[in-house]
């Protein structure tokens, strides 16, 4: 009975989540476009069936994937064997990136792009290499108790300069490779092995010592992509089947959706959940090989965790395929049909509104702003940290989308971001900077991601001009700047305000 009561809450917290997205479209149909969108059955059908897999896939972060993330880490200090920890720490990065949909998708959409300079399987690998490095790195930060600002000001000044040398025709797929590693299920699960590191050794700080994986394991791999890019455009040859490939690769996604729309629908939705299967079961194989191999240990309360996974799986699948029928459909369309209008101030308004509204219905922004309210013991507040990176996201979107519009270069839009970054974390106070980065990679996760890579790609087709392999990507980048920014600057005025209080008499 409690569970199904825990549920419910969770069921209506999802759908308030949701209704920003839902007010934002409405809005845009009915008073800009003064027209119902196509197919709206199936949208509203596609609609519930996301607000279904976020809760399910909440309910089953906190059976399953937070607890033995947790206590994995509190074993781990108990042992007390930092080799053993970073080994582990290695492996949870890789397993949890290399099968991620999202990065099998950019990386095959580089290749193509490239003209088969970089190599699918080859950028995969870097970048899953990227992040099992840094959360062996993150881990020994939080054992030694390093402060999290000067790998963070060190890491984004070489990004800066990597980006400066780096061709234009891979720094946006950089950025966005570096997005994409942060999914629904790695965010949490490297959160939770933050937390419970810093929780469970003496003198460390859950606030400031526990967050910051997430941030670091965004940063690495948009220096390696854009290292490997300088490297594959001096010395890679073309290579015209790539470009067949790609050309190909795209028959097949119109292939996939008609096969959606006819008889074969049955075997697409089977095929979605092997597929989602396939991207815990590295997770999971690691878990089982060092919590029975390496601790010898079996796991506490196993049903549960086996109900939680399963559920964060299922959930997880219903949340894809709700947004399949629901939202991706309306954000290109409604991208072409506010190109059509006279001017392009629709375009701004949509362009903030839809990333505000996104982010608010982020299931993994939801999972860490509460970790965060946790760790903090009163000092933030879950839902305003929740709308400060909103807010964020809408403006980097709606700089990204003029950016598109005007046609400028992305390096001295990304450039100049990260250097306000660097300038703010060296302002901001210690508490906020690992939270504020980590909130920056949790913008780019599942329901983010696809609806922004679609406006990008979208405007980039219909603005005569744009080149959609330079212009169309980069937009995930500005969606995970700006969030820092917004999250930093609050920090920042909420000191000065108590300060100038405690000065007055």
């Amino acid at each position: 009975m409690h569970h199904i009561r825990d549920f419910w809450h969770t069921l209506l917290h999802a759908f308030r989540n949701l209704l920003p997205i839902v007010i934002v479209v409405a809005f845009f149909q009915a008073v800009v476009l003064q027209q119902a969108p196509e197919g709206l059955w199936s949208i509203a059908m596609g609609l519930g069936i996301v607000v279904l897999g976020v809760a399910l896939f909440l309910q089953g972060l906190d059976m399953g994937i937070f607890p033995i993330g947790k206590n994995l880490s509190n074993a781990f200090a108990r042992k007390g064997s930092l080799p053993l920890m970073l080994i582990f720490g290695f492996c949870m990065g890789f397993s949890t990136v290399i099968a991620e949909p999202a990065l099998i998708a950019v990386a095959e959409q580089a290749e193509a792009i490239s003209e088969g300079r970089v190599s699918a399987l080859t950028l995969r690998i870097i970048v899953a290499m990227s992040v099992g490095a840094v959360v062996a790195l993150g881990i020994m930060r939080t054992v030694l108790g390093h402060p999290l600002h000067w790998y963070m000001i060190c890491g984004y000044i070489t990004v800066v300069g990597v980006t400066f040398f780096a061709p234009e025709e891979i720094v946006g797929l950089a950025y966005d490779s570096g997005g994409v590693t942060t999914n629904i299920v790695t965010v949490p699960l490297i959160a939770a092995l933050g937390i419970g590191l810093a929780s469970s050794i003496r003198g460390r700080n859950a606030l400031t010592d526990g967050f910051g994986l997430v941030a670091l394991a965004v940063m690495v791999p948009m220096i390696t992509v854009q290292l490997y890019g300088i490297l594959v455009y001096n010395f890679a040859e073309a290579d015209a089947s790539a470009v067949a490939n790609g050309a190909a690769m795209a028959e097949e996604f119109g292939a996939e959706d008609a096969i959606a729309t006819g008889s074969g629908w049955l075997m697409v939705l089977v095929r979605d959940l092997l597929l989602m299967v396939r991207d815990v079961v590295p997770i999971i194989l690691v878990i089982l090989v060092f919590q029975y191999l390496v601790l010898r240990k079996a796991i506490a309360h196993l049903p549960r965790v086996v109900a939680g996974f399963a559920m964060v799986v299922i959930g997880l699948y219903a949340f894809v395929v709700g947004l399949k029928l629901g939202l991706f459909p309306i954000g290109s369309s409604m991208a072409e049909q506010l190109i059509g209008l006279d001017g392009y101030l629709f375009l701004y308004l949509f362009a903030f509104a839809i990333g505000f509204a996104t982010t608010m219905a982020e299931p993994a922004l939801i999972a860490v702003g509460k970790q965060a309210e946790e760790a903090a013991r009163g000092k933030l507040n879950g839902s305003v940290i929740r709308i400060l990176v909103a807010l964020g996201v809408g403006i980097g979107i709606t700089l990204g989308v003029h950016r598109i519009i005007t046609g400028d270069s992305i390096h001295l839009y990304i450039m100049a971001g990260y250097v306000l970054v660097i300038l703010l974390t060296a302002l901001a106070p210690r508490y906020i900077v690992a939270l504020a980065f980590d909130l920056g990679g949790v913008t780019t996760s599942e329901v983010t991601v696809p609806l922004v890579t679609a406006l990008g790609i979208g405007l980039a087709t219909h603005i005569e001009g744009r080149d959609v392999l330079i212009d169309g990507f980069g937009l995930i980048a500005f969606a995970s700047i700006f969030p820092i920014v917004t999250v930093m600057l609050y920090a920042i005025a909420i000191e000065f305000h108590a300060r100038f209080r405690g000065q007055v008499p």
